[in-house]
């Protein structure tokens, strides 16, 4: 089911594709991390995995590779942090940075749980061909960058910059 807004076919295409995409995110990521455990979140998850397979990181570039601002992945240190998984360093000669690692129980855990995740994505994706999962790789990344055409590009105040109008910054 699309939208029912009477917009023009433009406005209309978009939010209808806008509502797929939405649906088949939610719809796959419930299925697709359904096997994990109880008691860890999708957020989790996601620091757990991103140290796991990246290494240390500070709190500021964890929040930006899992996509969740500063303030929500405080709450979700503090609760990997009681749970035993994560320890939080603070730097020698500045204070204020603060590295968060992995523990070792936290490094077993997610070297257990990741295995059954990927398995769980991989089954989920299964319904796409190889070439089709590139394919819409390739279309969430472009989306993901914004490569809208710089004629449709909307001004703060909501009305459409021409790219002759656009200053060198957003280019």
């Amino acid at each position: 089911m699309g939208t029912h807004y009477k917009g023009s076919a433009v406005e209309v295409a978009a939010l209808d594709t806008y509502i797929k995409l939405q649906r088949a995110v939610e719809s796959v990521s419930a299925r697709a991390h359904v096997v994990l455990p109880a008691e860890l979140t999708v957020t989790q998850f996601g620091v757990l995995e991103a140290l796991h397979h990246l290494g240390p990181r500070c709190a500021g570039e964890l929040a930006g590779k899992i996509l969740k601002s500063a303030g929500n992945l405080t709450l979700v240190l503090d609760n990997l942090e009681k749970a035993g998984y994560v320890r939080r360093e603070r730097g020698p000669d500045d204070r204020r940075f603060v590295t968060i690692h992995l523990t070792e129980k936290g490094r077993s855990y997610i070297a257990e749980v990741f295995p059954q995740v990927a398995a769980s994505i991989t089954r989920e994706l299964s319904v796409l061909s190889r070439d089709e999962q590139a394919t819409l790789g390739a279309l969430c990344r472009k989306l993901g960058r914004g490569a809208a055409h710089p004629a449709a590009t909307p001004a703060p105040n909501g009305t459409t910059l021409d790219a002759g109008a656009r200053s060198g910054a957003d280019q």
